[in-house]
């Protein structure tokens, strides 16, 4: 089986893998006033990154879950590494059918997933993800927007982006998106911007400038290379017409 492009990523060290990097998450946990005796689920939280940052920055309980077996056994390491293992919880668990009960949470974070589910699967996540938030919790994602009002280049874009990343996706414009939250119960905030997951300004930015040089590095190793270059140029050939977007979702 071909490696997915976010296991890919991972393999060479990147450990931010969103379309909109640090920036885009920052401005999501702003809007989630967190606090410290705030409940906080993250839905696909891969090797939790998010997670440790999460539980470092505000103190709060915080729990994670992932399909990937292998992705949950690398967070719970690095949660152990941490000393956060009174904090932190990571398990594996389905988007679809969360093991938690109805209004259990005041946040829940889910980033970079939303893209990958395609058809209605959009909309039954995210009406999972109201069915376990207390009234007045916020669900915070970021995911890839198409920057276009052509179907047809929308439709190469999606095609283009499955190819250079082996993973099936289905990104949406704006409005698509929106309309998604809005179907679902959630009344938004949005904040969009250009996509930094693969630009050198962006890896700077997330990992560093030797966190950075090390990921370009070990891409351009023989065995990477064209896997690496392949991601990388489309990424940046269609930079105009592709882009983050975040959403801040009220359940009310």
């Amino acid at each position: 089986m071909a490696e997915k492009g976010h296991e890919f990523l991972a393999r060479i060290g990147k450990t931010r893998l969103r379309p909109g990097g640090v920036v885009a998450t920052d401005w999501l946990l702003e809007k989630g006033n967190i606090k410290a005796d705030s409940k906080v689920l993250e839905v696909a939280c891969n090797m939790g990154t998010t997670l440790i940052h999460i539980a470092k920055k505000y103190g709060c309980d915080i729990i994670g879950v992932d399909l990937d077996e292998k992705a949950v056994e690398k967070a719970k390491k690095k949660i152990k590494d941490n000393d956060l293992e009174d904090k932190v919880k990571v398990m594996e668990g389905d988007a679809f059918k969360l093991p938690f009960e109805d209004e259990s949470f005041d946040v829940v974070v889910n980033e970079a997933m939303l893209t990958m589910l395609l058809d209605d699967k959009k909309e039954r996540a995210l009406k999972e993800y109201y069915r376990v938030l207390k009234p007045g919790g916020v669900v915070l994602t970021q995911d890839v927007v198409l920057i276009t009002d052509d179907e047809n280049r929308a439709r190469e874009l999606r095609i283009g982006l499955s190819r250079a990343i082996n993973v099936n996706v289905e990104p949406l414009i704006e409005t698509e998106w929106r309309a998604c939250f809005e179907r679902s119960g959630f009344q938004v905030e949005e904040k969009s911007g250009p996509m930094s997951l693969m630009s050198i300004p962006g890896m700077m930015k997330d990992e560093g400038i030797f966190g950075a040089f090390s990921i370009i590095r070990t891409g351009l190793q023989e065995f990477n290379k064209e896997y690496f270059q392949r991601m990388r140029s489309f990424m940046m050939d269609n930079k105009k017409e592709l882009g983050y977007i975040c959403f801040a979702g009220r359940k009310e």
